[in-house]
């Protein structure tokens, strides 16, 4: 891992796929992740706007949903432009690749969801994300076309690599936790206090589930936290068992 993957979430049109794997290859990015493209995959009209960058799109991961494209990950990026009344840190993109970098120089693998044309990301994708990226554009027209928000951030990309060192980060003797072990925990607890009856009422059950998910985005868990949350929520639910 020497780069992040760029994640297209549900993508619309075919044209605009292909203007990210150019936008990508501009500045030397060739992971790229595509979720559930509308119009099917492959698609003619990526890869005719593509152009000389149509190896990326034959290289380009095709995966089902949100938490199967950042499974392995260890830090999530979200680019929004909207406030979603979720509570993340916020990133430039200048400083959020220069994040990017020292993790990725630390062996941390990194992704960075880019949403669907129409509305871009929705509240389930964000709440999977550790950070949110926004780009610091008119108040009065929001609105970044998806080819172009993936050129800004793989630009910034670009200049870490000419600029000095990223800081490496350490965790004390252990690894960072990866999407996939945070999703499992998180379906652990949502599983056991399901059974206890905190998702009540039934009509705010999704929205509590997505602030659940939201709040274990936010830390930086590594494998050791995980393993540990896991063990203290087994062991009070044996605890009850017992009587």
């Amino acid at each position: 891992m020497t780069q992040p993957d760029f994640v297209l979430v549900r993508p619309q049109m075919g044209e605009n796929i292909g203007a990210a794997a150019r936008a990508m290859w501009n500045f030397g990015l060739d992971r790229m992740v595509i979720v559930a493209p509308r119009d099917g995959w492959p698609n003619p009209k990526a890869a005719a706007m593509a152009s000389g960058a149509g190896r990326l799109l034959d290289d380009a991961r095709l995966v089902d949903d949100t938490p199967g494209a950042v499974a392995e990950a260890h830090f999530v990026f979200a680019t929004t432009a909207r406030s979603r009344d979720l509570t993340k840190p916020v990133f430039t993109p200048q400083e959020a690749m220069a994040e990017a970098a020292g993790r990725i120089a630390a062996g941390q693998h990194v992704a960075v969801l880019f949403g669907p044309e129409r509305a871009g990301l929705e509240n389930d994708d964000i709440a999977r994300a550790n950070a949110i990226i926004s780009v610091p554009v008119n108040p009065r027209f929001t609105s970044l076309n998806l080819a172009q928000c993936v050129l800004l951030t793989a630009y910034e990309w670009r200049r870490t690599q000419t600029d000095p060192a990223p800081r490496r980060l350490e965790l004390a003797g252990t690894e960072p936790a990866t999407a996939l072990e945070v999703e499992k925990l998180a379906e652990h607890y949502e599983d056991r206090l399901a059974d206890a009856g905190f998702f009540f009422p039934e009509a705010k059950a999704a929205g509590m589930k997505t602030t659940l998910r939201n709040m274990w985005s936010r830390m930086p868990l590594s494998r050791a936290d995980v393993q540990i949350l896991h063990g203290i929520l087994r062991q009070m639910v044996r605890w009850k068992d017992r009587g």
